[in-house]
């Protein structure tokens, strides 16, 4: 085995580890960060997983627990003793302890709140009584709140003395005798204050609040808008409760977008890791989205059956339905794709849908055009270098085939711009107009344009 010099930190712990030697092993862990420490704790087996876990100092654990993945979570709580789980729950942050009770069975959940000590689980429930999807569900308790009319001086010795337990010393709150927001005042703007200033001779009573019963979206938008690291939450009357941090912002944008990508593929969203989703689970999400859409499909067929007159007349119109439909459905799924971003970014919303109709309604007719060129000359071109001869009447088939590409792309950018806006106006999750949804219903309509416009040019003709 190479010297220990030589090895990198995680080549160590593994060498330690194998060697069962667990008093360096612990000194060897008490230097990692916990995201990287749990990164590389969620990735051992299960024996090893728990030896790890066991060895490190309480703080330390409880840090690491709270940025591990949900399944790694249940796995540890299954195998700790009931008294090492109450100490990592009652040393986690509220946030995090509040974001974990919600993924867990309610039975363990209430079991778990009573061990906990009694500050805690004051909090605990305090934050759990705030409906599911609210602000007040990602706020932290843990904050430092100061007077305006303390010096700099009586400011630092407050955080001195409590700032190890707060989330974040970056931003300070000034409140009122009733703990009512003043304001919130960015911390450099005490360090450069002489020590004999005030609060309110700092603070410039401009801020920025969110209410603890608005959902998680709106404070999406309020942290993309006015970008910052952390903003108070307070109650209709204006008292501060808590504050919302950037990694409890960025923990649920991951979550909303990884939800989003599921869907918009065609499947309900996993919950879990890929790779730690149950295969019988994962199926039955993926199964009902794949149903419907065959069944979808299958009107596709029924109007395919409704032209068999025409393709028995004129079998090269069928060469090209593969072309002339996908074409329709990409145009449908990029579309849909564009505007669920879009509403997702706060960039649109369903009162603005007619600018939306009227930009894709140009943007469909100007790619149909494109495309409708693109298959006009291909099918010229295949014409006059022999490689296919599709007859005497190959001029009009090749304009149905160009004026259907621009009808069916037109129609499937219109289609899969609003289908979203639509949903969202009903009160449905815009993602689940999944582009593959999106490409089925254009499959359909896309079909009946495209047999509509060949009779329109080759009837007499072919027709």
């Amino acid at each position: 085995m190479a010297p220990a010099a030589t090895l990198t930190p995680t080549e160590n712990v593994r060498a330690l580890l194998a060697q069962h030697d667990f008093r360096a092993l612990k000194a060897a862990l008490a230097d990692w960060p916990a995201p990287d420490l749990a990164r590389f704790v969620a990735q051992q087996p299960e024996a090893q997983l728990l030896i790890l876990f066991r060895l490190l100092p309480l703080h330390q654990a409880a840090a690491v627990f709270g940025y591990l993945a949900p399944v790694v979570q249940n796995r540890l709580l299954s195998h700790l003793a009931p008294e090492q789980v109450t100490a990592v729950l009652n040393d986690m942050a509220p946030d995090d302890r509040t974001g974990l009770f919600q993924r867990l069975p309610a039975t363990f959940v209430k079991t778990q709140v009573e061990r906990l000590a009694p500050e805690e689980r004051r909090v605990t429930l305090e934050l759990l009584g705030f409906p599911h999807d609210s602000v007040g569900r990602l706020m932290t308790p843990d904050y430092i709140a100061i007077r305006e009319d303390w010096t700099m001086t009586q400011v630092f010795d407050y955080i001195r003395r409590h700032g190890a337990s707060a989330e974040t010393v970056t931003m300070l709150y000034v409140v009122d005798e009733q703990g009512k927001l003043l304001d919130d005042v960015h911390i450099r703007e005490f360090l450069v204050a002489e020590p004999t200033a005030r609060v309110q001779q700092v603070r410039n009573n401009i801020f920025v609040c969110l209410d603890a019963l608005q959902s998680q979206d709106a404070a999406l938008a309020d942290f993309r808008r006015y970008q910052r690291v952390a903003l108070p939450v307070t109650n209709a009357a204006g008292v501060l409760l808590g504050i919302v941090t950037l990694d409890d912002i960025l923990a649920l944008r991951e979550r909303e977008d990884t939800r989003d990508m599921q869907k918009l593929g065609g499947s309900e969203s996993l919950d879990e890791p890929y790779l730690e989703i149950p295969l019988a689970k994962m199926v039955k999400k993926r199964a009902g989205w794949l149903v419907v859409l065959f069944l979808g499909e299958m009107f596709t067929a029924t109007a395919m059956g409704f032209f068999e007159g025409e393709i028995e007349k004129a079998v090269v119109l069928a060469l090209f339905v593969p072309l002339v439909i996908s074409s329709g459905g990409n145009a449908g799924s990029q579309a849909t794709s564009l505007i669920i971003r879009a509403m997702s970014l706060g960039e649109v919303t369903v009162g603005r849908w007619w600018q939306v109709m009227r930009r894709e309604l140009l943007a469909g007719l100007a790619l149909g055009v494109i495309l409708g060129i693109v298959g006009t000359i291909r099918i010229a071109l295949w014409q006059g270098l022999h490689l296919r001869d599709y007859g005497p009447h190959w001029v009009p088939l090749a304009l149905a085939v160009g004026f259907a590409l621009v009808g069916i792309v037109l129609w499937g950018s219109l289609a899969g711009s609003m289908l979203p806006l639509l949903l969202r106006k009903v009160g449905f999750d815009p993602a689940t107009s999944s582009a593959p949804f999106v490409a089925t219903l254009v499959d359909v309509t896309g079909l009946v344009i495209y047999f509509t416009v060949a009779y329109l040019f080759l009837h007499g003709t072919l027709l």
